[in-house]
């Protein structure tokens, strides 16, 4: 009977809760394969493709973090995992795009861009793991990853729509590959809406506005889409001036619970 108490269970139950959950993790590899598959179809030359491969990351990377705290699946590993998924979703398969679809006959200033790029979503990552405790939920520093691949993706395909290549507006591919690139790592704050709850009842109207904006995104997607993150991408900067005019300063809300 000794002997029966004094031995160990084969599986530590430490290691188990530490162990990985399917369900949130499978999305989380939907995601990066989906940033693979971009980075496939731009070295094929299918652009437009690719732009929209990285749309679709977009959609399975707000998924995953949603699944694991409904799921309460959350762990270290699906939050490490998820930030290496973003990196190559957000970070190496835009920066390629790009370059392959405007920069590439720009010389070093074509290569420099799109590095700026590639750069500024790992350090905007790294950053975002490392503050997550102290910054304020309401808001993001920094552009997120997904919205300045967003921009990448969307002048990508809004463009290829309409019959224009990429050498032919290369400047302008190139300023807003730097310019989303900094934005990553500027410390200009960005509406997040994580303090809202899907689960309290709203108003009916509210209702009606998701269902007219599904409407205008359905209208025309390369559009819409571009014009609406390049709203976004603005709307920091145009915050921030609005604050700096007003002489106010946004407060820092208590520690955010972490993503997966």
């Amino acid at each position: 009977m000794a002997d029966l108490q004094s031995r160990k269970p084969l599986l530590n139950p430490e290691r188990r809760r530490r162990g990985i959950y399917i369900l949130p993790n499978l999305f989380t590899t939907a995601a990066l394969f989906a940033g693979f598959y971009a980075i496939v179809q731009a070295m094929n030359g299918l652009f437009e493709q690719a732009a929209v491969a990285i749309f679709i990351a977009m959609v399975l990377d707000g998924l995953d973090g949603r699944v694991a705290r409904l799921t309460r699946t959350q762990s270290a590993f699906g939050a490490e995992y998820d930030s290496l998924s973003d990196m190559v979703s957000f970070g190496a398969a835009p920066a390629l795009i790009m370059y392959e679809w405007a920069l590439k006959g720009m010389g070093k200033m074509g290569w420099m861009a799109a590095f700026i790029y590639c750069a500024g979503a790992a350090l905007r990552l790294a950053r975002f793991n490392t503050n997550i405790d102290i910054i304020d939920k309401r808001y993001f520093q920094g552009l997120p990853s997904p919205a300045a691949a967003a921009l990448i993706a969307g002048l990508v395909w809004v463009m290829m729509d309409n019959g224009i290549s990429g050498p032919d507006i290369r400047w302008y591919a190139c300023a807003l590959t730097i310019f989303a690139g900094v934005s990553m790592v500027s410390n200009v704050l960005f509406y997040s809406g994580k303090e809202i709850n899907l689960r309290k009842s709203v108003p009916f109207i509210v209702i009606i506005a998701f269902v007219l904006a599904l409407l205008l995104v359905s209208s025309y997607p390369p559009g819409v889409l571009f014009g609406l993150f390049l709203c976004y991408a603005a709307s920091g900067y145009v915050l921030g001036v609005w604050s700096w005019l007003k002489g106010g300063k946004r407060r820092v809300a208590p520690p955010q619970e972490p993503e997966q």
